[in-house]
């Protein structure tokens, strides 16, 4: 195998990935044949490859016709390669030869999250405790994205599909084309160009084009409403509650109000899971997904809230699209604390004031 240290061009080179010529990607991919063919994006195809040393690699070949062109292709490769994470997807190399630009991946062998979650003859394979360590891992990774790494990276296009899946099922970020790196001091960004995929779009990211890292948290949310689902968010709230049983976000603030969380878990767990543990991963992806970016939790408190029972979790506001009817005022922020959800508590509040019944559970 070939393989050199890309010197000549400082845009991409970095230690800890190395260029490839494309003989011998052809070589390790059987000349891209469709039996090695992973699956395809915006971006073009992915292929499985085996090196000659006998490594597998997930092989991704920008296709011409992709909206995407060399400024993605050197993002990603800049970006992947300066990062190290257990839940990110890592990059062994690329190669740029003529028309060609193609990133070489560390193969993962169980494919993508979508492929289990949305698939109604696999979605049984993913019990709770593997969709709870699948959550956390997330949460993990884009604490590393946000505040661990040397850098500081919106990746922007967080989704079902570019969360990978190892031989243990543990979660690794893919997809950096649409990344972005802020300055030590800089808290948001704008863009005229709304880019990613518009079910995990935050509000003020679709509309103004505006990102952050509450932007990132947002598609966070939604991601964990889709785990704990097994559903499909099918876009941004709509402005009327009756629409809520097409859009997951909608539904889930539905069910929360009513109190009846648990109605949303997808029925192929079963009951194989700890209800308080489920209403706790609702409570907190409730709180990701609130309108006002300043509302929802940072990642360093998210894996908190994930990993200890003694934190409690403030209650989630409505987004503004719940009716504002004067009989129904009192009941727009009505919610419970998750972590006494054994007890089935309930807590409303209207203003400063606070009140604790007792329910019945449903």
């Amino acid at each position: 195998m070939q393989r050199t240290q890309l010197e000549s061009d400082s845009d991409i080179s970095t230690p800890h990935s190395s260029q490839y010529d494309f003989k011998t990607i052809e070589v390790a991919t059987n000349k891209f044949s469709r039996s090695n063919k992973l699956g395809e994006g915006g971006f073009g195809e992915v292929y499985k490859g085996t090196l000659s040393n006998g490594t597998e690699v997930a092989v991704k070949r920008l296709s011409e016709k992709s909206g995407q062109g060399i400024r993605e292709f050197k993002n990603e490769a800049v970006l992947v390669s300066k990062l190290q994470h257990r839940n990110l997807v890592r990059l062994l190399g690329f190669c740029l030869e003529g028309v060609e630009k193609i990133l070489i991946y560390e193969f993962v062998p169980n494919k993508s999250l979508d492929y289990f979650l949305f698939d109604p003859e696999r979605q049984s394979q993913l019990a709770w405790i593997q969709r709870y360590n699948i959550i956390e891992g997330i949460a993990r990774g884009i604490l590393y994205l946000h505040q661990d790494s040397q850098l500081t990276i919106i990746h922007r296009d967080l989704k079902a599909s570019n969360i990978l899946l190892d031989a243990n099922m543990n979660p690794k970020i893919s997809d950096f084309g649409l990344s972005t790196i802020f300055e030590m001091d800089q808290t948001q960004g704008n863009t005229s160009k709304i880019a990613g995929t518009y079910a995990y779009m935050s509000p003020e990211y679709a509309m103004p084009g505006q990102f952050s890292m509450k932007s990132d948290i947002y598609s966070f949310g939604v991601l964990v409403l889709e785990i704990i689902s097994g559903k499909k968010n099918s876009g941004l709230y709509q402005m009327d509650e009756t629409s809520t049983a097409g859009n997951l976000v909608n539904n889930a603030w539905r069910l929360w109000r009513n109190v009846s969380p648990l109605e949303l878990v997808d029925p192929t767990i079963g009951r194989n899971y700890q209800s308080n543990e489920v209403t706790r991963c609702i409570h907190i992806a409730l709180l990701c997904v609130q309108d006002n970016p300043d509302d929802r939790p940072m990642l360093s408190t998210i894996i908190l809230m994930l990993t200890s029972n003694t934190i409690t979790l403030p209650l989630p506001r409505l987004p503004s699209c719940f009716p504002h009817s004067m009989n129904k005022l009192d009941q727009l922020s009505e919610g419970y604390d998750s972590s006494q959800f054994t007890g089935q508590r309930s807590v409303g509040y209207s203003g400063s004031d606070v009140t604790i019944s007792d329910l019945e559970p449903r």
